[in-house]
C-alpha cells in the first residue's frame, strides 16, 4: 500500500477526501468552523456513522447533559444514520460536567475515554460552547494543544465544531493549534443562499483551494470541487482527423465533412432561427452512426423538442429508443452550474459519450453566480470534454436579431469557440430569409460562404451560396451594385 494513502484516513465521502486531497492525515485535529445552520454538526456526525459503518470505532462528545436523546433527534432523518452503531461502535459522551471542573479534568476523560476505547475518530461538537464557559484564552489554547497530542498519541483523528465564521476563527488561538481548518458557509446572492465550503489548512497535504459547493439533502452533506480547481484528467492526445457530421450534405460539405472530433463548436444564431433543430440534428447523426449522443435542453422537455424534430421529418424519438441518445431536461429553475455540469459529467461518464449538445448556453452561463468565473469554469469544462473524447456543440442566442453590429463581445467566443457558426435572418429584397456561415473553424479546412437555409415539412435543407447581395451577416442585407439608402 502506498504511504501516503496509508497515512490518510479516508472521511467517506469521496467528493470530501478530493477538496482535502485524499482525506484527513492520520493523527491530525481539525476545526469545522461556520455560523448556525451551516451544517458543521451533520457533517461531523456523517463522518462519525461512516467511519462506525466501516467497523472504526468513534468517540462523540458533547456539551450537554442529554447527548443520545438530542443526537438521536437531529439526525435519524438522515440515511447515513445507523441507530444501531451507537454504542457499538459509536460512543457518545458528555463533557458538560467535567468542563465546569476545568481544562486538565475535560482532557484526561476525552484522552482516556478514546483510548479505551480505541477510538480511530473523536468528535467534539461545540467549541464555542467551551470558550463561553471557560473565558480563558491560555486555557483553552493548553486544551487544545494537549488534547492533540493525546490523540496524535493514541493514533485518533479529532474533529471539532465551533460557530465562529472563519474571519473571527482566525484571529482566535485555536486558528493556529489546530492541524486543519474547514470553513461552511451560507452566502445570499438575491433570493437565494448558497452552501459553500473551504479547506483553509491542512498540514501536510496538497488541498483544493478556494470555495466549492455543498449541498444537504438526505443522504447527508456532500460537495462538488470546482471544476476549474481539479487536475485535468484522461489521456491528453492530438485530435482525431475524423469529423463529425450532421447528417446535412449540404452543411456537412461547408467543414470538409463536418465538426473536426473532440472540439468545441457555438452555434449562434437569432431567436426562433433553427438552432435547436440543427443541434438535434447533430444528435440525432451520431446516434444514427452508433455514437452515444447526449442531449442537454434548459428549454424544451422530451416531448417538445420530439414535436419539433417531427415536423421537419427528424425522427428524435427513434434515436433515444435505441439507446444511442440520451435527452436530459434540465428545468432553468434556481441552477448552479457545479450541480447542472456534476450531473451532466456523469452522463457523458457513465454512457461513453461521444457527442454532446448543450442547448442553452446563456442558461448555463447565467447559472455561474460570479461573472468573473465564466471563462474558467468553460475552459476546465471544455477541457475535460476534449481530454474524454466529446465532440461538444453549444447553442447561444446572439443579442440582437439583426442589425450593423455582428457583437460576440459578451459571449465566450474565445473560451469556447474552437468552431464558430452562425445563423441569422436577413432582410432581402421584401423578403426574410435565413442565413448560414462558417465563421471559424479549428485548424481545419473549411469553407465560408455565405448560405441561405431552409426548414420545412420536407426537412432542412443548406442552400446555394447568396452572392447576390453584401452586408448579409449583419442582417441588412444590400443587393449588390446598390448603396445604403438607395430605392430599387
Amino acid at each position: 500500500m502506498d504511504h501516503r494513502t496509508w497515512s490518510l484516513f479516508a472521511t467517506g465521502i469521496p467528493s470530501f477526501d478530493t477538496l482535502l486531497g485524499g482525506g484527513i492525515p492520520r493523527r491530525q485535529s481539525v476545526i469545522v468552523a461556520g455560523d448556525p445552520g451551516s451544517g458543521k454538526t451533520v457533517l461531523c456526525s456523517q463522518l462519525a456513522f461512516l467511519a462506525a459503518a466501516r467497523g472504526l470505532p468513534v468517540v462523540v462528545v458533547t456539551v450537554t447533559s442529554e447527548p443520545h436523546d438530542k443526537l438521536v433527534g437531529e439526525l435519524n432523518s438522515f440515511s447515513f444514520f445507523k441507530e444501531e452503531l451507537l454504542d457499538e461502535k459509536i460512543f457518545v459522551m458528555s463533557a458538560y460536567s467535567s468542563l465546569k471542573q476545568g481544562a486538565k479534568e475535560t482532557r484526561d476523560l476525552i484522552i482516556q475515554t478514546a483510548r479505551k476505547r480505541g477510538a480511530k475518530l473523536l468528535f467534539i461538537d461545540g467549541l464555542r460552547a467551551i470558550r463561553d464557559l471557560w473565558q480563558d484564552e491560555a486555557r483553552l489554547r493548553e486544551f487544545l494543544y494537549e488534547l492533540g497530542i493525546g490523540l496524535a498519541a493514541a493514533d485518533c483523528v479529532g474533529l471539532f465544531t465551533t460557530e465562529y465564521p472563519l474571519e473571527k476563527l482566525l484571529t482566535l488561538p485555536e486558528a493556529t493549534t489546530v492541524d486543519g481548518i474547514v470553513s461552511l458557509s451560507v452566502s445570499k446572492h438575491g433570493a437565494r443562499r448558497m452552501r459553500r465550503v473551504e479547506v483553509v489548512k491542512l498540514r501536510g497535504r496538497p488541498h483544493l483551494m478556494g470555495e466549492h459547493l455543498m449541498r444537504i439533502d438526505g443522504e447527508g452533506v456532500s460537495f462538488i470541487p470546482r471544476l476549474e480547481a481539479l487536475e485535468p484528467t484522461g489521456v491528453d492526445v492530438a485530435p482525431p482527423q475524423e469529423r463529425a457530421s450532421f447528417g446535412l450534405p449540404e452543411l456537412d460539405v461547408l467543414m470538409d465533412g463536418g465538426l473536426p472530433r473532440t472540439s468545441a463548436t457555438l452555434l449562434a444564431g437569432s431567436m426562433g432561427i433553427g438552432k435547436t433543430l440543427l443541434a438535434a440534428h447533430f444528435a440525432a447523426e451520431g446516434a444514427r452512426r452508433e455514437e452515444h449522443s447526449l442531449f442537454v435542453s434548459f428549454h424544451d422537455s422530451t416531448a417538445a423538442l420530439a414535436a419539433r424534430a417531427r415536423r421537419i421529418q427528424l425522427d428524435v424519438e427513434r434515436c433515444v429508443k435505441s439507446g444511442m441518445l440520451t435527452y436530459l431536461y434540465i428545468p432553468p429553475m434556481e441552477l448552479e452550474a457545479d450541480l447542472v455540469m456534476d450531473r451532466i459529467l456523469q452522463e457523458v461518464a457513465r454512457l461513453n459519450v461521444k457527442r454532446l449538445v448543450i442547448d442553452g448556453l446563456t442558461t448555463l452561463e447565467q447559472s455561474i453566480i460570479e461573472p468573473e468565473r465564466r471563462p474558467l469554469f468553460l475552459a476546465a469544462l471544455a477541457e475535460k470534454l476534449r481530454r474524454a473524447g466529446v465532440t461538444t456543440l453549444y447553442t447561444r442566442e446572439v443579442s440582437k436579431v439583426a442589425g450593423n453590429e455582428l457583437d460576440f463581445s459578451d459571449a465566450p467566443v474565445a473560451t469556447l469557440g474552437e468552431n464558430l457558426l452562425l445563423l441569422r435572418y436577413v432582410e432581402l429584397r421584401g423578403r426574410i430569409h435565413r442565413i448560414l456561415s462558417v465563421l471559424k473553424m479549428r485548424d481545419s479546412k473549411y469553407d465560408n460562404d455565405l448560405r441561405e437555409f431552409q426548414i420545412a415539412d420536407s426537412g432542412m435543407k443548406v442552400l446555394a451560396t447568396l452572392r447576390s447581395a453584401e452586408g448579409l451577416l449583419t442582417g441588412q442585407a444590400r443587393p449588390l451594385g446598390t448603396t445604403i439608402g438607395a430605392v430599387e
